[in-house]
């Protein structure tokens, strides 16, 4: 008899998803990204409208889903893709504010950890701070590889809020005195629950805009920010795929 998959998100059956997943906030980018980048791609959920897919890259499976916006929606799915689909690593990508003078338009930043506001980590029950950390072999694989490509990539801390708009005042200079890179909504909340599981995460983000100096990238550049930002992911993602 097949399994029986307990989820009310996600109507895939075991064995449709690949052992490594993208994951872009928009569900809609997911359905863009597998038709762009993979071959044959196969729909596997459109439960919620949160598409994923799975399909071929260089001759090797990969997967791609949304995860929605914010550390609830994106873990109520991965803790899913994680526990009951045999989800081996995931890759966010998704775009940030620069918060960091050093970090510019179109820049990658590779989260080697992300700080947070949220409460998340409190289910742990951990008698101590638990540091939401990347997947050190993704990380400097993912890192290389944009290397290899000539992409300019800044490594470091990032910020993970619980809102978007913050009613604390100064919030944004607090997280630049302790030198964040970027601000996000996702990342944290990842690297937690890859680190309980036991499994491999990273979070790749393209900087979009600029909190400070109120810059953003055009249409055109925001493509080409998001193209790049995917030849590493998925050349990442090929390297962790037998």
């Amino acid at each position: 008899m097949a399994m029986v998959v307990p989820s009310a998100c996600n109507d895939a059956q075991p064995g449709d998803i690949a052992k490594i997943v993208l994951m872009p906030g928009d569900p809609l980018r997911a359905k863009t990204i597998a038709e762009t980048y993979l071959e044959d791609p196969v729909c596997f959920n459109t439960i919620r409208n949160m598409y994923g897919y799975t399909g071929m890259y260089r001759g090797k499976r990969i997967s791609v889903m949304g995860s929605g916006m914010g550390i609830p929606s994106a873990c109520l799915y991965i803790y899913e893709l994680f526990t009951w689909y045999g989800v081996e690593g995931i890759i966010r990508t998704g775009t940030a504010g620069g918060i960091d003078d050093k970090v510019k338009l179109r820049d990658l930043v590779i989260a080697m950890s992300a700080a947070t506001n949220s409460n998340y980590a409190a289910q742990y029950g951990f008698p101590g701070t638990l540091a939401p950390t990347a997947d050190y072999a993704m990380l400097k694989t993912a890192d290389r590889i944009a290397g290899e490509k000539g992409i300019k990539t800044s490594v470091g801390t990032v910020f993970t809020s619980d809102m978007f708009y913050s009613a604390v005042p100064n919030a944004y200079e607090k997280y630049r005195d302790e030198h964040m890179l970027a601000v996000e909504m996702e990342t944290a909340g990842i690297y937690l629950t890859a680190q309980h599981a036991g499994k491999r995460a990273l979070s790749l983000l393209s900087i979009s805009d600029h909190v400070f100096t109120g810059e953003g990238l055009s249409a055109i550049e925001r493509q080409d920010s998001f193209r790049e930002m995917m030849e590493v992911a998925l050349d990442t993602a090929w390297e962790f795929t037998d």
